[in-house]
Protein backbone atom coordinates (compact mmCIF):
# COMPACT_ATOMS: atom_id res chain seq x y z
CA UNK A 1 0.00 0.00 0.00
CA UNK A 2 1.54 3.33 -0.79
CA UNK A 3 0.52 6.08 1.46
CA UNK A 4 0.92 9.82 0.52
CA UNK A 5 -0.06 12.78 3.01
CA UNK A 6 1.81 16.24 3.40
CA UNK A 7 3.54 16.30 6.63
CA UNK A 8 3.82 20.43 7.00
CA UNK A 9 2.77 23.14 5.02
CA UNK A 10 4.17 26.35 5.34
CA UNK A 11 4.80 29.92 3.08
CA UNK A 12 8.35 29.00 2.72
CA UNK A 13 8.43 25.59 3.20
CA UNK A 14 6.41 22.31 2.00
CA UNK A 15 7.34 18.75 3.41
CA UNK A 16 6.37 16.12 1.61
CA UNK A 17 6.29 11.84 2.74
CA UNK A 18 5.63 8.72 0.41
CA UNK A 19 5.22 5.40 1.67
CA UNK A 20 6.50 2.73 -0.68
CA UNK A 21 6.45 -1.07 -0.58
CA UNK A 22 10.36 -0.73 1.04
CA UNK A 23 11.22 2.35 1.12
CA UNK A 24 10.00 6.01 2.31
CA UNK A 25 10.57 8.80 0.25
CA UNK A 26 10.67 12.45 2.17
CA UNK A 27 10.27 15.55 0.45
CA UNK A 28 11.02 18.93 1.39
CA UNK A 29 10.10 21.86 -0.86
CA UNK A 30 11.83 25.23 0.19
CA UNK A 31 10.52 27.96 -1.94
CA UNK A 32 13.86 29.35 -3.26
CA UNK A 33 15.36 32.76 -2.40
CA UNK A 34 14.85 35.19 -5.18
CA UNK A 35 18.89 36.34 -7.05
CA UNK A 36 19.92 39.74 -6.72
CA UNK A 37 19.01 39.72 -10.06
CA UNK A 38 14.98 39.05 -9.42
CA UNK A 39 15.08 41.13 -6.84
CA UNK A 40 14.18 44.98 -7.49
CA UNK A 41 16.50 47.80 -7.05
CA UNK A 42 14.50 49.65 -4.90
CA UNK A 43 12.92 48.17 -2.09
CA UNK A 44 9.66 47.49 -0.70
CA UNK A 45 8.91 50.24 1.85
CA UNK A 46 6.48 48.76 3.49
CA UNK A 47 8.77 45.65 4.94
CA UNK A 48 11.55 48.22 5.91
CA UNK A 49 8.69 50.24 8.18
CA UNK A 50 7.78 46.82 9.90
CA UNK A 51 11.55 46.16 10.94
CA UNK A 52 12.12 46.28 14.41
CA UNK A 53 15.47 46.14 14.50
CA UNK A 54 18.04 47.98 13.00
CA UNK A 55 18.07 51.53 11.37
CA UNK A 56 15.15 51.59 8.16
CA UNK A 57 17.81 54.31 6.66
CA UNK A 58 20.62 52.08 6.81
CA UNK A 59 18.45 48.80 5.83
CA UNK A 60 17.10 51.26 2.36
CA UNK A 61 20.81 51.55 1.68
CA UNK A 62 22.58 47.91 2.02
CA UNK A 63 19.35 46.81 -0.21
CA UNK A 64 20.38 49.12 -3.00
CA UNK A 65 24.07 48.76 -2.73
CA UNK A 66 23.93 45.12 -1.91
CA UNK A 67 22.04 44.71 -5.41
CA UNK A 68 23.85 42.80 -7.88
CA UNK A 69 23.67 45.28 -10.77
CA UNK A 70 25.13 47.80 -8.34
CA UNK A 71 28.26 45.51 -7.14
CA UNK A 72 28.32 44.74 -10.94
CA UNK A 73 28.80 48.54 -11.90
CA UNK A 74 31.02 49.56 -8.81
CA UNK A 75 33.63 46.41 -9.71
CA UNK A 76 33.17 47.71 -13.69
CA UNK A 77 34.60 51.30 -12.11
CA UNK A 78 36.96 50.10 -9.93
CA UNK A 79 38.72 47.24 -12.93
CA UNK A 80 38.77 50.35 -15.26
CA UNK A 81 40.64 52.72 -12.79
CA UNK A 82 43.06 50.42 -11.94
CA UNK A 83 44.15 49.85 -16.06
CA UNK A 84 43.95 53.48 -16.39
CA UNK A 85 46.17 54.37 -13.64
CA UNK A 86 48.63 51.38 -15.57
CA UNK A 87 49.31 54.01 -18.36
CA UNK A 88 49.75 56.98 -16.80
CA UNK A 89 53.19 58.26 -16.35
CA UNK A 90 55.09 58.23 -12.54
CA UNK A 91 57.03 61.43 -11.85
CA UNK A 92 60.30 59.81 -10.44
CA UNK A 93 62.82 61.41 -8.12
CA UNK A 94 66.43 61.16 -9.58
CA UNK A 95 68.20 60.68 -6.65
CA UNK A 96 72.10 61.43 -8.52
CA UNK A 97 70.21 64.62 -9.77
CA UNK A 98 71.42 68.08 -8.43
CA UNK A 99 69.25 69.88 -5.85
CA UNK A 100 68.93 72.26 -7.65
CA UNK A 101 65.42 73.82 -5.75
CA UNK A 102 67.98 74.58 -2.56
CA UNK A 103 69.09 77.67 -2.46
CA UNK A 104 71.17 78.67 0.00
CA UNK A 105 71.86 82.54 1.27
CA UNK A 106 74.79 83.93 2.72
CA UNK A 107 73.40 86.61 5.56
CA UNK A 108 75.71 89.60 6.67
CA UNK A 109 75.72 89.34 10.37
CA UNK A 110 73.59 92.03 12.04
CA UNK A 111 75.80 94.74 13.51
CA UNK A 112 74.57 97.77 15.94
CA UNK A 113 77.80 99.85 14.92
CA UNK A 114 77.07 103.46 14.22
CA UNK A 115 79.08 106.20 12.33
CA UNK A 116 79.03 108.58 14.55
CA UNK A 117 76.97 108.98 17.67
CA UNK A 118 77.27 110.77 21.37
CA UNK A 119 79.68 109.25 23.85
CA UNK A 120 77.30 108.36 26.39
CA UNK A 121 73.37 106.97 26.09
CA UNK A 122 71.65 109.13 28.49
CA UNK A 123 72.54 112.22 29.83
CA UNK A 124 72.09 116.23 30.04
CA UNK A 125 73.92 118.80 28.85
CA UNK A 126 75.67 120.90 31.99
CA UNK A 127 77.50 123.28 30.25
CA UNK A 128 77.80 124.07 26.15
CA UNK A 129 80.72 125.05 23.80
CA UNK A 130 81.96 128.58 23.73
CA UNK A 131 85.46 130.33 23.64
CA UNK A 132 86.31 129.80 27.57
CA UNK A 133 84.87 126.22 27.02
CA UNK A 134 86.16 124.40 24.22
CA UNK A 135 84.13 121.14 24.79
CA UNK A 136 80.27 120.16 25.44
CA UNK A 137 79.65 118.49 29.38
CA UNK A 138 77.96 115.73 29.02
CA UNK A 139 75.95 114.89 33.01
CA UNK A 140 74.98 111.57 34.04
CA UNK A 141 75.83 108.43 36.53
CA UNK A 142 78.92 107.57 37.59
CA UNK A 143 80.43 104.64 36.15
CA UNK A 144 78.32 104.61 33.20
CA UNK A 145 80.05 103.24 29.91
CA UNK A 146 81.59 105.76 27.49
CA UNK A 147 82.21 105.02 23.82
CA UNK A 148 84.15 107.02 21.03
CA UNK A 149 82.24 109.15 18.99
CA UNK A 150 83.48 107.56 15.79
CA UNK A 151 85.74 104.55 14.81
CA UNK A 152 89.73 105.19 15.66
CA UNK A 153 92.55 104.82 16.93
CA UNK A 154 93.76 105.23 20.40
CA UNK A 155 96.18 108.50 20.32
CA UNK A 156 96.38 109.19 24.13
CA UNK A 157 95.72 107.98 27.87
CA UNK A 158 96.40 110.43 30.94
CA UNK A 159 96.09 109.88 34.07
CA UNK A 160 95.51 112.84 36.81
CA UNK A 161 94.13 114.54 39.66
CA UNK A 162 93.99 117.52 38.15
CA UNK A 163 92.56 119.46 34.90
CA UNK A 164 90.97 116.51 32.61
CA UNK A 165 91.31 114.23 35.37
CA UNK A 166 91.63 110.63 33.11
CA UNK A 167 91.35 111.31 29.69
CA UNK A 168 91.26 109.74 26.70
CA UNK A 169 92.22 111.34 22.91
CA UNK A 170 91.21 109.00 19.91
CA UNK A 171 91.85 109.65 16.37
CA UNK A 172 89.90 109.91 13.68
CA UNK A 173 90.36 110.44 9.64
CA UNK A 174 90.52 114.00 8.04
CA UNK A 175 92.39 114.85 10.91
CA UNK A 176 89.68 115.14 13.43
CA UNK A 177 90.35 114.10 17.39
CA UNK A 178 88.52 113.90 20.12
CA UNK A 179 88.84 113.92 23.91
CA UNK A 180 86.48 111.87 26.76
CA UNK A 181 87.70 113.84 30.43
CA UNK A 182 86.76 113.19 33.77
CA UNK A 183 86.66 109.29 33.50
CA UNK A 184 86.74 107.27 36.54
CA UNK A 185 88.16 104.68 34.81
CA UNK A 186 89.75 103.86 31.68
CA UNK A 187 89.62 100.85 29.52
CA UNK A 188 91.30 101.13 26.38
CA UNK A 189 95.47 101.56 25.71
CA UNK A 190 97.96 103.64 23.70
CA UNK A 191 97.67 102.42 19.69
CA UNK A 192 94.31 100.16 20.23
CA UNK A 193 91.87 100.24 17.52
CA UNK A 194 88.34 100.84 18.69
CA UNK A 195 84.99 101.38 17.48
CA UNK A 196 81.69 102.75 18.10
CA UNK A 197 80.68 100.07 20.24
CA UNK A 198 83.97 99.80 22.36
CA UNK A 199 83.98 101.11 25.30
CA UNK A 200 86.70 102.65 26.51
CA UNK A 201 85.54 103.57 30.11
CA UNK A 202 83.59 105.16 33.08
CA UNK A 203 81.83 107.98 33.46
CA UNK A 204 83.41 109.92 36.49
CA UNK A 205 84.31 113.34 38.39
CA UNK A 206 87.96 112.77 38.17
CA UNK A 207 89.86 116.58 38.07
CA UNK A 208 88.54 119.60 38.31
CA UNK A 209 84.52 118.57 38.27
CA UNK A 210 82.06 119.25 40.39
CA UNK A 211 79.90 115.71 39.60
CA UNK A 212 79.46 112.96 37.13
CA UNK A 213 79.72 114.20 33.28
CA UNK A 214 82.06 113.60 30.39
CA UNK A 215 83.51 116.43 28.72
CA UNK A 216 83.53 115.88 25.28
CA UNK A 217 85.67 118.19 22.91
CA UNK A 218 86.36 117.59 19.15
CA UNK A 219 89.28 119.08 17.24
CA UNK A 220 90.06 119.33 13.66
CA UNK A 221 93.96 119.92 12.54
CA UNK A 222 94.23 120.93 16.22
CA UNK A 223 91.44 123.54 16.11
CA UNK A 224 88.32 123.14 18.31
CA UNK A 225 85.01 123.01 17.19
CA UNK A 226 81.58 122.75 18.53
CA UNK A 227 81.36 118.91 18.67
CA UNK A 228 77.27 119.07 17.32
CA UNK A 229 78.23 120.29 14.38
CA UNK A 230 79.27 116.36 13.72
CA UNK A 231 77.48 114.19 16.70
CA UNK A 232 74.03 114.20 16.35
CA UNK A 233 71.90 116.79 18.47
CA UNK A 234 69.89 114.44 21.07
Amino acid sequence: MRDFFVLLNLPNMVQLSLNLSKYRLHLHLVRRRRTSEETPFMPNFDDIKKARKGSKISRFFRHVFEHRSVKKLLGANLAMGIILSSFLPIKTIDATAPESAVIQENIAPLTTERKIQTPVKEFIISQGFSFFHPGVDLAGYLDEPVYPIMGGVIEAVDHSRYGYGNAIIVGHSDGITSLYAHLSAIEVAEGQQVTTITEIGKMGATGHATGPHVHLEVRQNGIPMNPWAIVPMP
